[in-house]
């Protein structure tokens, strides 16, 4: 029995990372590891297009740290679905950049601020030089897959936004996106509270794209995602953690990875997602998470605006 929906589908290709950023609850992950080839294939042959709409390779770990980053990417080339893949740049040289081209839909590459001070703070470990000199070679190598930039909402940011965004621009990368939350994940964020008034504002101001809009495969299936599940949370339900021991998890909040409801070796994503809308909200996740009451009328009627305009400039 299908599911009458589609969701993304978050894919943890490795929970380890060469960087420490500021936002990351990664100290959580008690035991990083990698995917092994045979969990990867049991992955893809798990996502069909009529129930994912896109799959985003990224989770709690850097996925050009993996061992097997190249032949990851050869198994997933001729697979049907879109496939676009999050990063922090710092290891997305002219050999990666140009082996991902065309199997990746869509390269988004976190980036704090050009600011170095500022940097140094958010996305500890990571040179800035040399991301940034990355993102020059992958606005001139990338012909099919395209590169957007994730710019970080941290307070210490915001400041030199427009700088940042400047200098991006005049490097010929014009996909510029932020998220209109700066999303607490596992509470390392506790002390930063900023409002998505605000958010939406500085978005708007600078001609940004809303990363929320791009989990959203139509306003309907929205609706329809909304309605089945018991626990109502929008973003949780529109989006399907695969870690990279194999396992789907409750929530992309589940940090530590303590919280699995089934396993790519095992069980279909049609069944996980039926399993998964008779759950209730788990509290050791859900009680302090600043994403649960996220979209209520008023954020849900900005978002489908939001929604709307994006997809009349896209045609």
């Amino acid at each position: 029995m299908k599911i009458p929906y589609r969701i993304a589908a978050n894919v943890e290709w490795t929970s380890k990372c060469n960087a420490a950023c500021a936002m990351c609850p990664r100290e959580a992950i008690d035991r990083p590891q990698s995917m092994s080839m045979a969990t990867w294939r049991q992955v893809l042959d798990r996502l069909a297009p009529d129930e994912i709409f896109r799959v985003v390779l990224a989770g709690y770990g850097e996925p050009t740290t993996h061992p097997r980053f190249f032949e990851f990417i050869d198994e997933l080339r001729p697979h049907p679905v879109r496939f676009d893949m999050v990063s922090n740049g710092h290891l997305l040289d002219v050999e990666r950049l140009r082996h991902l081209d065309g199997a990746i839909d869509l390269l988004m590459v976190s980036f704090s601020s050009i600011d170095p001070d500022v940097y140094a703070r958010v996305h500890v470990n990571l040179d800035q030089r040399r991301v940034m000199d990355n993102l020059q070679a992958a606005s001139r190598v990338l012909r099919r897959t395209r590169l957007a930039i994730s710019l970080t909402p941290m307070p210490d940011c915001l400041p030199a936004l427009g700088d940042t965004i400047a200098w991006l621009r005049a490097h010929g990368i014009e996909r510029l996106t932020m998220s209109p939350t700066l999303y607490n994940r596992g509470g390392k964020l506790e002390a930063h509270r900023l409002a998505s008034a605000e958010l939406r504002r500085m978005i708007r101001q600078h001609g940004l794209r809303s990363q929320e809009l791009d989990f959203v495969p139509s306003a309907a299936e929205i609706f329809r995602q909304w309605r089945r599940n018991r626990f109502g949370c929008i973003p949780r339900n529109v989006d399907l953690f695969v870690a990279a021991s194999g396992d789907y998890l409750y929530c992309y909040n589940d940090v530590a990875h303590r919280h699995p409801i089934g396993h790519v070796a095992a069980d279909p994503v049609a069944a996980v997602l039926r399993r998964r809308e008779g759950m209730a909200a788990l509290p050791t996740l859900c009680e302090g998470c600043n994403m649960r009451h996220r979209y209520g009328p008023r954020e849900l009627l900005r978002a489908g605006v939001g929604f709307a305009r994006a997809r009349l400039r896209e045609g």
